[in-house]
């Protein structure tokens, strides 16, 4: 062989050996991670992406670890509101409402889903501290004549943006027909917030409050609202407040941090699908001085269930089903009672089942 193909040769040993090592390099980089978007409620952020490996988001992400689970929480309806007027792009919504998701997403002139699935139940309590006053004394048969005395201070979320918030407002009114003392709601929110008021239709034995759409404060000596629950739970545990309405899985999850709770009767903790005709005498209708007809809403009193779905923007559509995949089954029902809240099994779609993708099919009724 002669010198000039000798050089020739060994010039492309040279190249295959760099081309075959950029090639390993590039090949051996860290792949950018699939970033799977989820808007919760609030009091979904814990069992979602919060309990120190125990939540959706590690599990998803150690079974799929090319993908990086991205969760928001907020107020439930404001969760939605940013995929239906903000057109945010959202793979996974939940909230703590089920049937929040057909009254804004699915029985609308533009829908933007179009299933509902029915996933976990919860309980609304009131949480306090040991330094909250009166808390020697407070139980099921007084809380509302604590509430009332003139050094405690209460919260509770805004109606408007939050099912706990409107569910608050629910408990209170049921309060007035469990305990028969038909002042506890104007003592405690009317007197002290500019909340319209409340109707009662005789006729069908109803009651509805009225949110105005600007929602405020007019005496903050007696009374803290916020967007969602959770944003008071600090304010709570500062002393800012000494009682406050909110989700027995929020209150569950905060116990190791020095909060308690007071459990409510089932006919006012909208806990129970048994007291259905009872919760459903009470109806909240949020920005009701709206001048846009389609902001105003009314929500009837139900028992609290918390939905699934998967808007019509989502990116990573498999991904959204693989991970609702996970939190219908094992995986997630034992999150859910990690959490301090009871999963569905099986989850329920009821009508909007054959909307329900095929890989979840199997996980609903």
């Amino acid at each position: 062989m002669n010198p000039k193909t000798m050089k020739i040769l060994a010039v492309l040993v040279v190249a295959v050996i760099i081309v075959g090592a950029v090639a390993v390099y590039y090949l051996t980089l860290p792949k950018e991670k699939t970033i799977l978007t989820v808007f919760t409620a609030g009091s979904l952020n814990q069992p979602f992406s919060a309990m120190s490996g125990q939540d959706l988001k590690a599990k998803f992400e150690k079974e799929n670890p090319n993908v990086e689970v991205q969760v928001t929480s907020g107020g439930s309806a404001d969760m939605i509101r940013r995929v239906t007027d903000l057109n945010q792009t959202c793979d996974v919504l939940a909230v703590a409402d089920y049937g929040l998701i057909p009254q804004m997403m699915i029985n609308v002139t533009n829908p933007t889903a179009d299933f509902s699935v029915q996933f976990a139940r919860n309980s609304l309590i009131i949480a306090y501290t040991n330094h909250s006053a009166h808390s020697d004394i407070i139980n099921a048969s007084n809380w509302y004549n604590v509430l009332r005395m003139p050094d405690v201070k209460f919260g509770f979320s805004n109606p408007n943006d939050d099912p706990a918030g409107y569910r608050s407002q629910m408990c209170l009114m049921l309060s007035e027909l469990y305990y028969n003392d038909s002042s506890i709601y104007q003592d405690l929110v009317l007197n002290n917030t500019n909340m319209i008021g409340v109707t009662h239709d005789v006729t069908n034995d109803t009651y509805t409050i009225k949110v105005p759409s600007n929602l405020t404060v007019t005496n903050t000596d007696k009374v803290m609202i916020r967007s969602a629950e959770v944003d008071l739970t600090s304010a709570l545990e500062l002393g800012s407040i000494d009682y406050l309405f909110i989700y027995e899985s929020v209150a569950y999850l905060h116990a190791s941090s020095g909060e308690r709770y007071l459990q409510l009767p089932r006919q006012v903790n909208l806990n129970s699908t048994s007291y259905a005709s009872l919760y459903s005498k009470v109806r909240v209708v949020q920005f009701a001085d709206s001048t846009n007809a389609s902001q105003i809403k009314t929500v009837k009193g139900s028992a609290i269930v918390y939905g699934v779905t998967i808007p019509f923007n989502a990116l990573h559509h498999d991904l959204a089903v693989k991970f609702i995949k996970m939190l219908l089954g094992a995986d997630g029902q034992a999150t859910m009672i990690y959490a301090g809240q009871e999963p569905i099994v099986p989850a329920y779609a009821g009508d909007y089942k054959a909307n329900v993708p095929e890989e979840l099919q199997s996980y609903v009724t």
